[in-house]
């Protein structure tokens, strides 16, 4: 059997162990789940192993991005998997009596999840999780940019899950291509917006739904701080923009807005921050992950060869080659129609914009595409406000950075060309779900008026049934008029 057919093979097994119904109960649910977190707890020091030779994670970084998130994802779904399988009854208006209504989650079928390098375990099993929770099989194509991670869920998964729901397919970009020529009941993805449009005009082709966890240039506002906040502040860029895969993050800061009067001020405190974080020794840096691989090390250095941006730095700019490390690096007011302004930058250059009134910023982020995620660091009610009212993002985050991704329950998502759909928690069950709507009626007492032949009679009667005129439906009925003072 040559490549192409097992493929075929392993969909068809995964479509016909659909049909078994199997994957519809709870307690196959459960058993995944639970097999989910003896996966992380029996393999957590390989886990870390992996993380670190192949992106240079520390297990401090592995167990807060990746192992932590699948374990919190997957204990919160086992306990709530009951919950969220319920029909959601409700009301129905007094018209349709006697009947009940219900909404009814059922799952999608057949589902392809395509993961993402920087985060390799946690952004292909959190989106895992909520597949099996919701009751569907499930093709996992991991990243092939990080392969040994890859290897590593192609070879462990099927010894806990469910080999015939579950499947891991490895390989490159003609993998995934081919993969998308299949129908499927819905596909996810995580990666950029360029390959997100490929996955969504794949789609398109059978009509399968989409969610698509994109990135895009993810602003932070400065406003004015006092001191004490100011270096709370620049922990949390310094941590959020270069610790997470040294910026190699759809969520991470892409650049930073401030008045012109305070903007040394805070680049001060992030030098300070830096050094204490990383190190000020370019060639020697702790705690900072190098970039993925050669091509994306080569094209976030042409940003800064660029003798309009070059000329910007303040502070870092320094590159090795070797080990693909680049250092932290701020930038004051590069040109904004230079590549590091019109492009995600997805590594850890930092640009700073400045600006007359911190009340610019809002234009300036209508101006371009709605990002993924808006950081803002003000303590003023009335600027958070006009925020939240005049921008549109995936997210807002006041006074910090990063942690929405690990609150299950917040959706997690973008708008725009910064994503489609959402998940984490609830929402990755209502993700991988399709809500049925049911409604159930008795034979006893029919409403004649919907039926013909028409009459005048009938038409005042459907205009009194909607705007749930009760009163008046009922003294047309019994042919009485409604009192004048009514």
């Amino acid at each position: 059997m040559n490549a192409d057919q097992e493929m075929r093979w392993s969909v068809e097994e995964l479509r016909l162990t659909f049909k078994s119904g199997k994957t519809r109960s709870v307690g196959w649910r459960k058993t995944q789940l639970r097999a989910i977190l003896r996966l992380i707890h029996e393999n957590e020091d390989t886990l870390f192993q992996l993380l670190k030779s192949e992106l240079g994670k520390h297990p401090v970084e592995s167990y807060r991005n990746e192992i932590g998130v699948v374990k919190k994802s997957a204990d919160r779904a086992l306990n709530c998997i009951e919950k969220w399988m319920s029909p959601k009854k409700g009301r129905l208006p007094l018209v349709f009596f006697p009947a009940s209504r219900k909404v009814l989650p059922e799952p999608l079928g057949v589902v392809l999840i395509i993961g993402s390098w920087n985060f390799p375990i946690s952004l292909t099993l959190d989106p895992l999780i909520g597949a099996i929770s919701a009751g569907n099989t499930v093709v996992l194509k991991p990243s092939e940019l990080s392969p040994n991670c890859a290897s590593f869920l192609a070879n462990i998964l099927p010894s806990y899950l469910d080999p015939k729901a579950v499947k891991v397919i490895e390989g490159g970009r003609e993998v995934s291509n081919q993969l998308l020529q299949y129908k499927w009941d819905k596909i996810f993805f995580t990666g950029s917006t360029k390959v997100g449009k490929i996955v969504m005009a794949a789609a398109a082709n059978n009509l399968t739904p989409v969610t698509l966890e994109l990135g895009g240039k993810c602003p932070a506002i400065f406003d004015f701080l006092s001191n004490s906040d100011l270096k709370v502040a620049a922990k949390r860029v310094a941590s959020g923009k270069w610790g997470p895969c040294a910026g190699q993050a759809c969520i991470g800061i892409d650049y930073i807005l401030v008045e012109q009067k305070f903007a040394s001020t805070l680049i001060e405190q992030l030098k300070k921050t830096i050094k204490k974080f990383y190190g000020d020794d370019a060639k020697n840096l702790k705690n900072l992950l190098k970039i993925i691989n050669k091509g994306h090390f080569d094209r976030l250095r042409s940003f800064l060869e660029d003798p309009a941006v070059a000329n910007c730095i303040v502070y870092g700019g320094s590159f090795d080659d070797t080990r693909l490390i680049i250092e932290p690096t701020i930038l004051l007011d590069p040109p904004l129609d230079a590549e590091i302004m019109t492009e995600e930058i997805f590594g850890p250059l930092l640009p700073i914009i400045t600006m007359d009134k911190i009340e610019e910023s809002i234009e300036f982020i209508n101006s371009k595409p709605k990002p993924l995620a808006l950081y803002a660091f003000t303590k003023s009610e009335n600027f958070k406000k006009r925020i939240l009212a005049e921008t549109s993002s995936g997210s807002v985050t006041f006074n910090d950075t990063m942690i929405q991704f690990l609150c299950d329950d917040l959706p997690f998502g973008g708008v725009g060309q910064s994503g489609i759909g959402r998940y984490h928690g609830k929402y990755s069950f209502d993700t991988f779900s399709h809500e049925k709507a049911v409604l159930e009626r008795s034979f006893y007492f029919e409403l004649e008026p919907r039926h013909p032949p028409w009459s005048n009679f009938k038409l005042q009667f459907l205009r009194l049934v909607y705007n749930y005129d009760y009163v008046g439906m009922l003294l047309l009925l019994l042919g009485l008029k409604r009192p004048s003072n009514s």
